[in-house]
């Protein structure tokens, strides 16, 4: 079965509305090879759709996210972003310094998950987790003897959107 007659089964058995902008918004993200902020989904659909409106692009990607269908995180950028959850679940680690976005296996959240669920009876919603700190490189810069390097900085906000944009 096609990636399209997937998404569209799982949206019509699910009960909600098939459009043709629904289904290319979806196409879009299923087929993005990296993270998309709204804007750049709506971007390419209007390539299609010309009039399509930006609240089409953020309705549907909140039915796509309570459908667990679609991941939306906070990397660090001005926008979050919206990636197409896989069977294989990942993660970031994104450092608050230099901006370095490194991708983090799931295998690593297995343990946290059935202890939630053993100690709380809670069932955690750990599809695509981002976690901040320091990367190996920045870690050692702030650990030289007479540097001044804080570590602690907040990456600025424009060279974070640049770098995290680039690294996903």
């Amino acid at each position: 079965m096609s990636c399209e007659r997937q998404t569209a089964k799982v949206l019509k058995d699910s009960g909600h509305r098939l459009t043709p902008q629904r289904l290319s918004i979806l196409t879009v993200l299923r087929h993005g090879k990296c993270h998309m902020t709204a804007g750049q989904i709506l971007e390419q659909v209007r390539e299609s759709y010309p009039y399509i409106d930006a609240s089409t692009v953020y309705r549907t990607l909140s039915v796509a996210k309570g459908m667990r269908l679609v991941s939306e995180i906070d990397i660090g950028c001005e926008e979050h972003v919206y990636e197409w959850l896989q069977e294989e679940r990942h993660h970031h680690l994104i450092c608050r310094e230099c901006g370095k976005v490194a991708r983090l296996d799931h295998k690593h959240f297995l343990s946290l998950d059935a202890a939630l669920l053993e100690d709380h009876g809670f069932q955690a919603d750990l599809d695509h987790l981002a976690i901040s700190g320091l990367c190996q490189e920045c870690r050692r810069k702030s650990e030289q003897p007479g540097s001044d390097f804080r570590g602690s900085q907040p990456f600025a906000r424009s060279q974070r959107t640049r770098k995290a944009a680039s690294v996903i």
